[in-house]
Parts: structure tokens; C-alpha cells; sequence
């Protein structure tokens, strides 16, 4: 089964850039994958630039309105995700609860629908 796995945190409570606490936060998250990868196996996954680089895009009523910044207005922002494969929800969990992100922030995990 996949699950999608989004990352999300307050960036001012991660370890900042030039720290030896980043560089270990780093360094778990570049063996992830190889350090679990008897539970999940990673589909794909990516860092996201900053929140104040995105836009947003909603369309009402025919008149389509492009908006600066994210949806939501939160201190938690996305940072990344996810896609794995794993045997089950329990797995999926397993494995987001070892994401560094999980000590900062929160990690969602939800099961990607399939139509076929």
C-alpha cells in the first residue's frame, strides 16, 4: 500500500543551518532510507523551498484569484514529503515516526487512494 507523508514544522523550532545539531538532523535524513528500508521502501520524496515562496490558486465562480504565500496561515509550514510503499498503516507509521521532522513538527501520513 502507499502512503503519502507530509512534513510539517514551526521552522524556528528545527536546529539552525551551521549547527552540528543541523548536520545530525541532515544526516538522518540522507540514511532514511537506507535505515528503513526493511519497513518502507521510498518512493519519492523531496525538500520544499520556504512558505514564502509559494503561491496558492483558488477558483470562485468562474474568476480564478492567485494568491501570495500558502493556504493556510499557521506556524507550522510544509517542508517536504514522502511517497512510500509499505505493508501496512502501521508500517507507514513506524517509519514517519523516525523522520526527523517528527521532533519538530508534525508528520501526517495518509493512505493514497486508488482508483484501479
Amino acid at each position: 500500500m502507499k502512503y503519502f507523508i507530509l512534513l510539517a514544522a514551526d521552522p524556528a523550532a528545527e536546529p539552525a543551518p551551521g549547527t552540528p545539531e543541523f548536520d545530525l538532523m541532515m544526516d538522518e535524513y540522507y540514511s532514511l532510507e537506507e535505515r528503513l528500508k526493511d519497513i518502507a521502501t521510498v518512493l519519492s520524496g523531496e525538500a520544499l523551498e520556504p512558505a514564502e515562496t509559494s503561491k496558492s490558486v483558488r477558483k470562485r465562480n468562474g474568476t480564478i484569484e492567485r494568491l501570495d504565500g500558502p493556504f493556510a496561515e499557521t506556524r507550522e509550514q510544509l517542508g517536504g514529503y514522502y511517497l512510500i510503499e509499505a505493508a501496512d498503516l502501521d508500517a507507514a507509521m513506524a517509519f514517519a515516526a523516525e523522520i526527523p521532522a517528527a521532533r519538530y513538527g508534525t508528520v501526517e501520513v495518509r493512505p493514497v487512494l486508488s482508483y484501479t
